[in-house]
Formats: C-alpha cells, structure tokens, sequence
C-alpha cells in the first residue's frame, strides 16, 4: 500500500492528466513530477486507481474525443491532434477497443439531441469502458 505523501502525489499526477490530457504527457515525467521512478509510478498508481497511468491517460483523451467528435464540425484527424494523441493509428485503435466502434463510424452516427449537451454532462453517460466490454451501438 502506498503512503499517504505517494497517495497525494499520484492523486496530483492523476488530476494533471485530467487537465493536461492534450499535451505531451508520459509515464516518465509524471513519474519525475511525483518524486518516483517510472516502475514504481506505474506500478503506485495502477494499486492506487487500478488501472495503468497510460490506459488512464487514454480514457480521458477518449472521452474528450467522443464530445469532439458528436460535435462533427472536426475531422477524425483533427481530434485525434486535439485530444493530444500523435498517432493516427494508435488513436483509433483504442478508441475502437473502448467505444465499441471506429471514429469515424462514431462521428457519422446520429447522436440526437443528446449531441448539444455539454460534454461534463455527455461524459457521464457515454464513458467508455475497458477490455472489450463496449456496448455494440446498434444493440447487438
């Protein structure tokens, strides 16, 4: 069990994704902004969260996509960049794993009138889960 300086620390590290999610973060500096190494950063926040400080990282910059993307006024590319992810692939690779479905396909969907709201108020229906758990969009 972590001690309670580390518990702040990584809570810190959390909130700084939760804000920062756009810029060039890694488990490296985060690990050198809480005083640990990078081993133990990952391991620390995974007890403390349970999840790695990267597929944290991930989520959050999926859930930012998704409000982007129901938006439909930004490419798949565009938000890929705005959510702070280089890669194209990678981006749409794990947006796949944790939505259910494609960028693309997800930007094409009709979202309704559920696609004004504000995306603090969407995120809480439309989180999306890990490990293949994702709901098929079409019910089946």
């Amino acid at each position: 069990m972590a001690s309670l300086p580390d518990l702040v620390r990584l809570r810190q590290a959390r909130d700084r994704m939760d804000r920062d999610y756009a810029q060039p973060l890694d488990v490296p500096a985060l690990a050198r902004d809480a005083h640990m190494s990078a081993g133990h950063f990952s391991r620390s926040f995974r007890a403390a969260f349970g999840e790695s400080p990267y597929s944290y990282l991930m989520t959050r910059r999926v859930e930012r996509a998704m409000a982007l993307l129901r938006r439909g006024d930004l490419s798949v590319t565009d938000v890929c960049m705005a959510v702070g992810c280089t890669s194209l692939g990678s981006f749409s690779s794990r947006f796949t794993e944790l939505v259910g479905e494609s960028p693309s396909a997800y930007r094409a969907r009709d979202h309704g009138p559920g696609a004004a709201v504000p995306a603090c108020i969407a995120k809480i229906h439309t989180r999306p889960v890990r490990n293949g758990e994702a709901k098929n969009p079409r019910g089946s």
